[in-house]
């Protein structure tokens, strides 16, 4: 086995160690104890906000030889690469006073509005798109 146990930690040390680091992190962040904030009490109501917790991650691996070595004397090369993201966003409010339980959704009035926009755009470019194909085919 090629991979070494570092003294301090149980986590073995070598080429899979950082990407082990990172998966951990996205976990933890996406951690469903991440998607509830603290509880606010105000008198006798308890309000408890709600989140959408995403996180993402993705990586890449990739070698290639030629037939002869390159302009530096090298035969092959490799290499490759990876990256993450996590995501938070405020979904609703959860009410409870002593008169029952109630989800207050927050609208996020920024995301609709773009969500319009671009649907708009394309159904724009769509249009456009379908006027032009007589020029298409007369070509």
């Amino acid at each position: 086995m090629s991979e070494t146990q570092t003294p301090d930690s149980t986590r073995p040390a070598g080429p899979g160690a950082r990407t082990a680091g990172v998966m951990e992190t996205l976990i933890g962040v996406a951690d469903v104890t991440r998607a509830y904030g603290q509880p606010i009490h105000h008198g006798e109501t308890l309000l408890l906000p709600a989140a959408e917790v995403l996180a993402i991650a993705g990586f890449g691996m990739g070698s290639g030889s030629g037939v002869g070595p390159d302009g530096r004397g090298r035969g092959r090369g490799g290499g490759g690469g990876g990256g993450g993201q996590a995501l938070a966003r405020s979904v609703a409010v959860i009410v409870s006073t002593p008169e029952g339980v109630t989800v207050k959704p927050v609208f996020d009035f920024t995301k609709i509005a773009l969500a319009a926009l671009t649907a708009a755009g394309f159904v724009w470019a769509t249009w456009k798109g379908m006027a032009k194909p007589r020029r298409l085919l007369s070509r």
